[in-house]
């Protein structure tokens, strides 16, 4: 973190974080930006800090997306929501056991790299366990945004958590969510944000 503790940078999951999940979605026109996240984004910009993101694709190598169908979504993704520092994919099976799908640190690196900072300067803000668990492993910190997808256990295990995109951003800006509302954590946020399972 900066001396005034602010991060160096904060990286954004893609999908159910930037934008409304569409799996395996290789067509910019399916492209729908999540509540707030326009906002969000052009708040960390508006403090100077650098943004990114760092994205599971395995619809690559599951031979139902090609590269250029990422960019192109990417491309759509910025045209909603305004330039993003460095876009960082893996593209790889969960079986490939690569070190750069996310839980594995290898994404967050590879953007800290691309930035300029160090990986421990950065945040990182996702809808599920993976995306937290890539920050801590990278030495990062991992902010979890849930949606209905997100399991309960990770949100319980998540160190932080908020309700919602903007009051992520808020929190590690060094305010507060809305209306002076802080981050949910540990148990009680699953209980908070999911309600009945």
């Amino acid at each position: 973190m900066s001396a005034a503790g602010r991060p160096a940078a904060v990286l954004f999951d893609r999908d159910d974080t930037l934008v409304v999940d569409v799996p395996y979605n290789g067509d910019p026109r399916r492209v729908r930006a999540m509540p707030g996240a326009a906002e969000a984004v052009r708040l960390v910009r508006a403090h100077g800090v650098a943004t990114g993101v760092v994205s599971n694709q395995s619809g690559v190598g599951r031979g139902l997306l090609a590269e250029a169908d990422v960019r192109a979504v990417n491309a759509r993704v910025e045209e909603l929501l305004g330039p993003l520092g460095v876009w960082v994919h893996c593209p790889h099976l969960p079986e490939d056991g690569c070190g750069c799908r996310k839980p594995a640190p290898g994404l967050v690196r590879e953007a800290a790299r691309r930035l300029g900072v160090r990986p421990g300067g950065c945040v990182v803000i996702g809808d599920i366990g993976a995306d937290v668990e890539a920050a801590r492993a990278a030495g990062a910190r991992g902010v979890l945004v849930p949606t209905r997808r997100t399991l309960r256990a990770e949100v319980e295990a998540a160190p932080e958590v908020c309700p919602d995109l903007l009051s992520a951003v808020r929190l590690v800006l060094g305010g507060t969510g809305p209306s002076g509302s802080g981050p949910g954590r540990g148990p009680g946020a699953a209980a908070a944000l999911r309600g009945p399972a």
